[in-house]
């Protein structure tokens, strides 16, 4: 690492304060402001790591000390702020998703093309170190080539989340299936590749969400048959995270991301020729997240080297692009093209 990058971070929520946290702490970069709408959260966060303060966003990526800017606002800011932050010459880790729409993602990617700048897409999950280990050992060949995926993603919500900006469809674009959906798109893209047909259904059960839903499903058709199917949930109730791959030659296993989703555990089974229980591996990880300092270092490694990183620019339309279709798939009852 050469000198270490000023950081902006935009969003002084649950996951702005985690940047922060990390930028303040890695030798590669140093968190210098804070932008927040409200001002005692920004000043919060920025007291927290030894940064400036705002409560505009313009004011912070106008600085001359700031070199890369992390976005962390509510899906509705997401796409202008990162357009002006990219303008401004200035590398951009935006968080999941990418915007409210495709629309969004695609003027997103294109300012990142026009800057030639560095534009990451905050899809921490894949940084997981289950997640991470699952795929090494599916790209090492352990499974087989994948036969079909499965997933299931949720929580219980909570009374009042129409008020928040999360219920809000000009604030967040999408319900449920846009909130934890995307994570659950972006690893079937992963580990599956871009599919070429999506059906999907979305529920409101429960939450006075209007015309948000709570409940996602969607499968999705990959190339040589490979089927993927998920639900994701504000109807939980208890937190679950479960990440299911199968080869032909046995399954990579995760399940829980530590914390309230449970101990992250990764299992992997080995199908025997002759038939019968297959071998198992058992993994289990650490209560700590570590996903948000391993994209981090991602994110920084490709600013100073140029090397290759996950959840890029193309990553974040692809994985919007999977989640249009199921919109417009759940809209028309009917089975779609990607």
């Amino acid at each position: 690492m050469t000198t270490p990058l000023g950081v902006a971070i935009i969003g002084a929520g649950l996951i702005g304060q985690r940047r922060a946290t990390e930028a303040a702490r890695h030798v590669g970069s140093r968190c210098v402001i804070v932008a927040d709408t409200n001002e005692e959260r920004a000043k919060m966060v920025a007291d927290g790591v030894g940064a400036d303060y705002t409560t505009n966003w313009e004011v912070a990526i106008a600085r001359n000390d700031v070199d890369a800017v992390v976005v962390s606002t509510p899906n509705g800011y997401l796409m202008k702020i990162t357009w002006s932050a990219l303008a401004h010459g200035h590398h951009v880790l935006v968080e999941k998703p990418m915007g409210r729409n495709l629309v969004e993602a695609k003027l997103m990617q294109l300012a990142a093309k026009r800057s030639d700048r560095i534009l990451k897409v905050g899809f921490n999950h894949r940084y997981h170190p289950a997640i991470s280990e699952a795929h090494t050992r599916f790209v090492r060949g352990d499974i087989g080539p994948v036969i079909n995926i499965r997933c299931r993603y949720g929580h219980g919500g909570r009374p009042g989340y129409e008020k928040e900006w999360r219920g809000n469809r000009h604030l967040a674009g999408g319900g449920e299936l846009t909130d934890q959906g995307v994570h659950v798109v972006d690893l079937f893209h992963w580990f599956a590749g871009v599919p070429q047909q999506a059906f999907g259904v979305i529920q409101t059960a429960v939450w006075p969400l209007g015309d948000l839903e709570d409940n996602g499903f969607g499968t999705f058709i990959h190339s040589a048959g490979v089927t993927t199917q998920f639900h994701t949930s504000w109807t939980q109730w208890k937190n679950l995270f479960s990440l299911e791959v199968f080869g032909s030659n046995g399954a990579v296993i995760v399940d829980g991301l530590g914390r309230s989703y449970g101990t992250e555990t990764l299992t992997v089974y080995r199908r025997k020729p002759e038939g019968g229980c297959p071998d198992r591996e058992v993994i289990q990880y650490g209560e700590e997240d570590t996903s948000w300092q391993l994209e981090l270092v991602d994110f920084l490694n490709a600013i100073h080297t140029g090397s290759e990183m996950l959840g890029t620019a193309d990553d974040g339309v692809i994985a919007m692009r999977m989640l249009d279709a199921l919109y417009r798939s759940a809209k028309s009852e009917s089975v779609v093209k990607v």
